[in-house]
């Protein structure tokens, strides 16, 4: 008895590229297209009939765009990997923004013109990006029965140990200046506005893991630079901590928060997929728990998971002052609920109300 297929079902408006991505997706021994569909409409039926392991999803389709159907599919009490593949996702638009916010598992760029050539010479990166979708699914439960080549591709989950050392208290020295480490995931990037437009413009500096991926998170940071009061920049390597100033850890890459004298400033590099994640919220945290101290606020919001969980703790145990997005106020109500279990939170506030819990933890004066 061979392996099981991961079955996937396209939906896409465009007949060609149903053709095509079904013969791209078959002719890989580990992928079974099992249903077409021209829009969300027709899937859905489809879906009830046979439910996929994984959708391909166009964005422009009629009768319900595809980031519409994206934010349903992700409301399910079980929801299903969505790969959206369209011309509409350009890195940093508002379309590829949504579709991360609402839960798209990956995102694939296709030309406006040539697509059919486009996809057949992508071959390889579209079977990469089902499967990748497939696993991230279910890794979040082994027990729920991966089959033969799957599981054997799962790594061991690494801790941020692989990245730096776990530091001693008296590593910590006192200083005046506060600084805040803040973690994200599903459900961040709208979060994270409303958090960041409610700061001052003298607020603590900030340095933000928001797991995106790579060639986003720099766009990602403009677009909070123009509606915040603080400046807002992708992180690079050796750029200082200060007041006023938030940093966004770059896509694929570590950012950890590093000190030299009273100067805090960060260090951005590569490495292992920590807690599954690069850039790893438990990897910011342990920093910030290693060369701050006292002298940091943990923040972690809504995101799936429990990246972040384990460095709060550390953080927490640190001295650091520790807040957790609340339940209510979640998109996806996960990585601070495993903060939350892992007793290294503080306070649990509402999403409206992190901004003042911040500010009151350094003593923020109005």
């Amino acid at each position: 008895m061979g392996l099981e297929k991961i079955k996937v079902l396209v939906i896409d408006d465009s007949a060609v590229v149903r053709e095509t991505m079904s013969q791209i997706l078959n002719s890989d021994p580990e992928i079974e297209v099992i249903g077409t569909a021209s829009d969300p409409v027709f899937a859905v039926n489809k879906i009830q009939s046979n439910r996929p392991d994984v959708i391909t999803l166009d964005v422009e389709m009629p009768r319900m765009d595809g980031l519409s159907f994206l934010r349903k599919v992700n409301n399910l009490a079980n929801p299903i990997p969505v790969v959206i593949c369209s011309s509409k996702v350009e890195g940093g638009s508002d379309n590829a923004l949504k579709a991360m916010e609402y839960g798209a598992a990956e995102l694939i760029l296709k030309p406006k013109m040539g697509t059919k050539v486009f996809l057949q010479e992508s071959k390889i990166r579209i079977c990469d990006a089902v499967k990748a979708a497939y696993r991230s699914k279910n890794k979040r439960n082994i027990a729920g029965g991966m089959q033969g080549s799957f599981l054997k591709e799962i790594q061991p989950k690494l801790t941020a140990d692989a990245i730096l050392e776990k530091g001693s208290p008296r590593m910590t020295l006192e200083t005046t200046e506060k600084i805040v480490a803040v973690g994200a995931s599903t459900g961040g990037t709208e979060a994270l506005a409303v958090f960041l437009k409610m700061l001052p413009i003298d607020a603590p500096g900030m340095v933000v893991v928001q797991h995106m991926p790579e060639h986003f998170t720099k766009s990602f940071a403009a677009r909070l630079d123009s509606i915040c009061s603080v400046s807002v920049k992708e992180a690079e390597d050796n750029d200082s901590i200060v007041r006023g100033r938030v940093l966004i850890a770059p896509g694929n890459k570590h950012t950890l928060i590093k000190r030299s004298g009273a100067r805090y400033y960060v260090e951005v590099k590569d490495g292992p997929l920590v807690s599954r994640h690069r850039p790893s919220v438990d990897v910011l945290f342990r920093s910030a728990s290693r060369y701050a101290g006292k002298n940091a606020v943990g923040v972690i919001m809504t995101g799936m998971g429990d990246d972040g969980a384990k460095g709060m703790k550390e953080m927490h145990d640190m001295g650091s002052w520790t807040i957790a997005q609340d339940e209510a106020s979640c998109v996806v109500y996960g990585m601070p609920c495993e903060a939350v279990k892992a007793g290294g939170v503080d306070e649990s506030v509402p999403l409206k109300e992190i901004a003042a819990a911040v500010l009151k933890a350094i003593g923020h004066k109005n």
